[in-house]
């Protein structure tokens, strides 16, 4: 990033001060981190040397240097997700203000693209619950929505199920125990990744951000249990979209901000989490990511029936397919045969690999299907998934 928008930094240093608006001002003319959050059910130990585990997450990983995550056959198999270090305190909110959930509950990721947070929270209901709960993760934009469904694949989690609403069609009935809303934004903390964050940011588009909110967490809010924990967040700096629209959630919506827990205090003491009047505010240049805010909110009432209320309406449950794939039949290929695979080219298995139909892995974790013929493989690997670059 080499320049700011008009209005940004007066609008920065009204919302966290001067002495940390020049802190983010100047991290933002650096390049930004890469961190990774591994898939526990398919990876224990991180595959990059020298990385650094991330405080809040107990499978984040901040690398040393960014590598070309379309040439690790890991990378296809689910293994691990690249998300930003940041984006992972949402996860690590939701731990700490979702303790009281019980095996069966529902929850919602009600602005799910691409799909981090949703592998995050799958990864953390699973280790509690294991196939005890569904996640329902959403997203409104068709485009974004194709993106999401495949990535909920790629992770595996037959749980996890995929819609594509608008929030207002969900109806008003009292379902989810847990609601997790990424809610769009006017995208500060995607000035150092996105040109585009950068040229069409206005004060302007904030106070439209902050609206659109507000409406969205309207129509959703009729689906959160009473007692229910919401837990809100963006990817900004300004108080119009964070500290001013819970304040709003808490007074016109009816919940009661939840208080700093002391685990969640110690990261804002050890890693400079600044702990706002609401919630908690990562900024680049005090963490090395770009930048979060996260608040939890618990809805006025008494859950009284965690399990009773099911999900209207059909959901799309991509991770059951790769979940279900036939075990007997799995094919371990070294690393530039896994890469021709996913390519989409053809490739030759070992002689004493079985005929027919088989799951092509690497280093044991499935990667696709195929169907080897003996002297040729045709290769079923989805043509929409293949890799699309030079793989020598």
């Amino acid at each position: 990033m080499t320049g700011i928008p008009d209005g940004f930094q007066e609008l920065l240093v009204a919302s966290v001060g001067a002495e940390r608006a020049g802190t983010v001002l100047a991290a933002l003319q650096t390049a930004p981190s890469v961190s990774v959050r591994l898939n526990p059910a398919k990876l224990q130990e991180c595959p990059f040397p020298e990385a650094e585990k991330v405080a809040w997450s107990p499978y984040g990983y901040l690398l040393k240097e960014r590598p070309v995550f379309t040439l690790d056959p890991l990378f296809h198999a689910g293994c691990y997700y690249v998300q930003d270090t940041s984006a992972m305190f949402v996860g690590h909110v939701f731990r700490q203000v979702t303790e009281a959930l019980q095996p069966g509950c529902q929850v919602l990721d009600l602005c799910a693209a691409p799909g981090g947070k949703t592998t995050d929270l799958a990864a953390s209901l699973r280790e509690r619950f294991g196939d005890r709960y569904t996640l329902i993760s959403n997203e409104v934009m068709r485009n974004r929505y194709g993106v999401l469904r495949s990535n909920v694949e790629t992770w595996g989690d037959p749980r996890v199920g995929t819609v594509s609403r608008d929030p207002s069609a969900f109806g008003c009935e009292p379902v989810f125990d847990a609601i997790v809303a990424d809610v769009p934004c006017s995208g500060e903390g995607m000035f150092r990744k996105d040109a585009q964050a950068v040229a069409e940011w206005s004060p302007k588009t904030v106070e439209f951000c902050a609206a659109r909110s507000r409406r969205i967490l309207s129509d959703i809010w009729p689906t959160l249990k009473p007692g229910g924990i919401l837990v809100y967040s963006t990817c900004t700096f300004n108080h119009f979209e964070n500290d001013d629209t819970v304040a709003w959630i808490a007074g016109e919506l009816g919940a009661d901000v939840i208080t700093p827990k002391e685990e969640i205090l110690r990261f804002a003491q050890n890693d400079r989490i600044v702990t706002t009047k609401y919630g908690y505010a990562l900024l680049p240049g005090l963490v090395p990511g770009e930048g979060q805010f996260v608040a939890a909110l618990k809805k006025h009432g008494d859950i009284t029936d965690t399990i009773g209320g099911r999900f209207p309406g059909r959901a799309e449950f991509p991770g059951a397919s790769v979940s279900s794939l036939p075990a007997g039949q799995i094919v371990n290929v070294d690393r530039q045969t896994a890469l021709n695979y996913l390519h989409g080219d053809a490739i030759v298995l070992p002689a004493d690999a079985p005929i027919g139909p088989v799951i092509i892995a690497y280093e044991g974790h499935p990667l696709g299907p195929a169907k080897n013929l003996g002297k040729r493989c045709n290769n079923l690997y989805p043509k929409n998934k293949r890799i699309r670059m030079d793989i020598r």
